[in-house]
């Protein structure tokens, strides 16, 4: 019997696969566009997958201004900042949001779902989002991926 084939591989820096997708976020749901994209920048979607390596992929997010939020959320969903003084806290609904910077929102949504430690922060820089359809990463050859 062939006992290497049972063996757990586990990737590491000099043999993880990274590519470079392109996403259309046209029409899509802000917290489903971001759910695909999280899984793609931590690699879940390969089977070489390790928890502790950075092992996903390089994404493009294209049209973020053309996002879509469910139900009354452009006027309910509030994002909260403080300035560091004394009763400083600020309030923005989704709608000044989206008119303010619409790439914000995007980025805010994915970094909420990847790890909140060092491999977090590595990943984030693996993200790339652009309010318009055009972006500066054709050299990279990227696949478009539908979600």
């Amino acid at each position: 019997m062939d006992t290497l084939s049972y063996k757990t591989v586990s990737a590491n820096r000099a043999t993880v696969n990274k590519e470079w997708v392109v996403i259309d976020a046209e029409g899509a749901v802000l917290g489903r566009l971001a759910t695909v994209v999280a899984s793609m920048l931590r690699g879940k979607h390969k089977t070489n997958y390790t928890p502790h390596v950075d092992c996903g992929d390089n994404v493009i997010v294209v049209n973020a201004d053309k996002i879509v939020l469910t139900g009354n959320k452009w006027s309910a969903k509030e994002y909260v900042r403080h300035t560091g003084r004394p009763g400083g806290q600020r309030f923005t609904v989704a709608e000044k949001m989206m008119k303010k910077n619409p790439i914000w929102m995007v980025e805010n949504a994915i970094r909420g779902m990847l790890p909140k430690n060092r491999l977090g922060r590595a990943l984030f820089r693996n993200l790339y989002v652009y309010a318009g359809a055009e972006h500066p990463h054709e050299a990279q050859n990227p696949k478009v991926v539908e979600i």
